[in-house]
């Protein structure tokens, strides 16, 4: 947990400082829907009471608080930006995730199919959802990056600080983005159910309205199918690289 903090928190402090003497006047922070922990309903709003139930979560919150303090006491106005799960890769296959570790269940699922992976695990089977799994908010990095350009233009444009949810306001099990990923690739791959992880909620999903109404943002990519598609072409193209070095 401290490695959260000192990669989040402390060089979120970091950089601030630096912003500060340089004199920078818009700042746009990457968050993440960890700072809500377990949201009612499992729909997250930004008005909703912050209660992380993991360190990385914490760490992020600790770094908004920061960022609130100091646009509060200068001229520094900013946009925080609550990540939901990120996933896909670029469209036209020019740059993607290459994570010696990952995490992220697309990622992990199309590494599954590729045959980076022997299997993929589910954590948790008994969760009070439609079928037991975990359910995501996933949102295409296209998408995501066309958020963080738009909020640059509403600072620049005179906007006030925001904080804003970034996700499509709707959810996918665990077991509903296997399914996907088993039909885009054709690859009936591996799955191992396993116990669940601590600090994982059952559900999150982000309400959107927020960023729809301040920024006009309207996403290009909302279809898991195609984040699905983007990021297997990728992790195709890393395990070509893979073989031909190995050749």
């Amino acid at each position: 947990p401290l490695k959260y903090y000192g990669n989040n928190t402390c060089s979120t402090r970091s950089l601030l400082e630096c912003c500060q003497r340089g004199g920078v006047k818009h700042f746009i922070f990457s968050s993440t829907a960890a700072v809500y922990g377990i949201p009612d309903g499992g729909l997250a709003t930004e008005s909703a009471t912050l209660q992380p139930i993991n360190p990385y979560g914490m760490s992020k919150l600790m770094s908004e608080f920061m960022l609130k303090d100091l646009s509060a006491a200068s001229d520094l106005r900013s946009v925080v930006l609550r990540y939901f799960n990120v996933a896909g890769c670029d469209p036209e296959g020019k740059i993607g995730q290459s994570t010696l570790k990952a995490t992220l269940l697309v990622k992990v699922a199309c590494e599954a199919a590729v045959g980076k992976r022997s299997h993929l695990s589910i954590f948790g089977t008994d969760y009070p959802t439609h079928d037991g799994t975990g359910v995501r908010d996933y949102i295409h990095v296209s998408d995501l990056a066309d958020a963080h350009v738009k909020s640059l233009d509403y600072l620049r444009k005179g906007g006030e600080s925001q904080v804003m949810n970034c996700g499509y306001g709707h959810g996918y099990s665990v077991r509903g983005v296997i399914e996907t990923t088993k039909r885009v690739t054709s690859v009936n791959f591996p799955v191992r159910e396993e116990p669940r992880r601590a600090g994982d909620p059952p559900s999150l999903v982000a309400s959107v309205d927020r960023i729809h109404s301040i920024l006009d943002w309207t996403p290009q990519y909302d279809d898991l199918e195609v984040i699905v598609k983007t990021a297997y072409e990728w992790e195709k193209k890393l395990a070509e690289k893979r073989r031909s070095m190995a050749s």
